[in-house]
């Protein structure tokens, strides 16, 4: 193998050409040959038993050269980009260059690579950041969500109104056919969520236990393609009508959900959590911030690969939550009508912001020549088996420590950017939404989102949670 040009293009691809010659090529003649021999019928001779020669002569020199094509590329692509020390992030598109002889073949193989990033400011730059308060009217939001947890649900001799749960049996039928992913069977349907297709609760309302009914439904034109804009009609039996008994909000309350004997203690400890979780979530809003302007401010040629693979791996991982949450994917986009090049449609732009963010984080740390030491990656350990309730050598046996020194890194690149910011109040917004984006960002602090971190242990240590199990 020999390279015989390497050269830059645009969007951060390289042009690479690459001469195979008579040695290696003739060695994956002989491995296509003894790969096919066994398909190939000569007169005389056993399946699998003529000569190479014998079978060139019938068929031509060239019967086995497509063949050790296929075997001989991977190879010598693999010596050309160790060669040329490129950093490949995406498949090459292969094309041959004339044709192949029984000298050899050169082929070019066009591959992206890791772009040339050149930063921007990222010291010294100023952000909002949201003051933290916690209001009375939070603290009972958050007591009212104990609340619905810790409400039961009764079965109720009557009709299903808006707020019960209907449990229920459905077959939907087009044209007086079931169609796929219209059955379910002890399904338990809150009235009012709107989970189901427009119009479909409304029907069940007024329905008792025992009661059979056909309930007419046009799909919205958004739908499904089979079914958009399709009448159907659903046969449901109701089989029981639940409804909510809510708890009194008093010290008995206390007691049950938690550690302390009254209510005002209660409510001092949920101001405190929600304290803690907002300036959590400030701190990260301004982190983000701060690093989305670090990201906007580099140059770099992104290859198309990087972006797509960023928003197909962010499709997977929404088709990983919705399984977890006990709904098959497939019955998923069934019921939404969602499809999967829609996903990647949608995932394209916040899959962009990433790779931008991901590159701006990686030139800081070139820029800074930062660094984690020994005892960083061994402290962060001991903080994973701590949150995670593990011991730390199961932890140490499912994540791998330069997984968890690229996080350590990371986290030091982040916290060099923000140590030198200036934080400035944001301007005034209606108390309703800054409370309920308050929420938001505390809600996604508490799981521990880690958006600028360059991998995640999490998969690891739930993989470790379960052998421990």
């Amino acid at each position: 193998m020999s390279v015989k040009s390497c050269e830059k293009i645009e969007k951060s691809q390289v042009a690479l050409t690459i001469e195979v010659g008579t040695e290696a090529f003739q060695a994956a003649v002989e491995k296509a040959y003894r790969k096919m021999r066994g398909k190939i019928n000569m007169p005389g001779f056993r399946p699998g038993k003529a000569p190479r020669k014998l079978i060139e002569r019938m068929y031509g020199v060239e019967v086995f050269f497509e063949e050790a094509i296929n075997i001989a590329f991977p190879d010598a692509y693999e010596e050309a980009v160790k060669e040329k020390e490129l950093q490949v992030v995406g498949y090459p598109a292969v094309e041959l260059v004339g044709d192949a002889t029984s000298d050899g073949f050169t082929f070019k193989a066009t591959v992206p690579v890791y772009p040339e990033v050149t930063l921007g400011e990222y010291k010294g730059l100023t952000a909002e950041k949201e003051e933290v308060k916690v209001s009375a009217a939070d603290v009972d939001e958050r007591l009212k969500q104990l609340s619905d947890r810790n409400t039961r649900l009764v079965s109720v001799e009557r009709e299903a109104k808006e707020g019960d749960t209907a449990v229920i049996n459905f077959e939907g039928f087009l044209e007086g056919k079931p169609f796929d992913g219209g059955k379910g069977e002890n399904h338990r349907l809150e009235l009012g969520s709107h989970s189901f297709v427009p119009g479909f609760e409304e029907q069940v309302a007024g329905m008792k236990a025992g009661e059979e009914k056909d309930i007419d439904i046009t799909f919205p034109e958004d739908y499904h393609a089979d079914l958009a804009g399709k009448a159907v009609v659903f046969k449901v039996k109701c089989l029981e009508v639940k409804e909510k008994e809510v708890p009194e909000m008093d010290d008995e309350f206390a007691k049950d959900v938690s550690e302390f004997d009254t209510m005002k203690e209660l409510k001092a400890d949920l101001k405190k959590k929600i304290t803690e979780e907002r300036q959590k979530a400030a701190d990260r809003e301004f982190e983000d911030a701060l690093m989305a302007k670090v990201a906007e401010g580099i140059t770099a040629d992104i290859p198309d690969a990087m972006v797509e693979n960023q928003a197909r791996q962010f499709v997977e991982n929404f088709k990983m939550q919705i399984t977890q949450q006990g709904i098959p994917y497939d019955q998923y986009a069934q019921m939404t009508g969602i499809t999967e090049a829609k996903l990647l449609e949608d995932a394209r732009e916040p899959a962009l912001r990433q790779v931008r963010m991901d590159l701006a984080l990686a030139a800081v740390i070139k820029a800074e020549n930062i660094e984690a030491a020994d005892e960083d990656v061994e402290e962060e350990f001991k903080k994973l088996a701590e949150q995670y309730g593990m011991d730390l050598e199961t932890v140490k046996k499912y994540v791998q420590a330069d997984q968890v020194k690229d996080q350590v890194i990371s986290r030091k690149a982040v916290a060099l950017v923000v140590d030198s910011a200036v934080a400035v109040k944001p301007e005034k917004k209606t108390a309703k939404k800054t409370a309920k984006k308050a929420e938001d960002k505390a809600e996604k602090a508490a799981e521990g989102e880690e958006k600028t971190a360059k991998k995640t242990t999490k998969k690891a240590v739930k993989e470790a949670r379960k052998e421990e199990e």
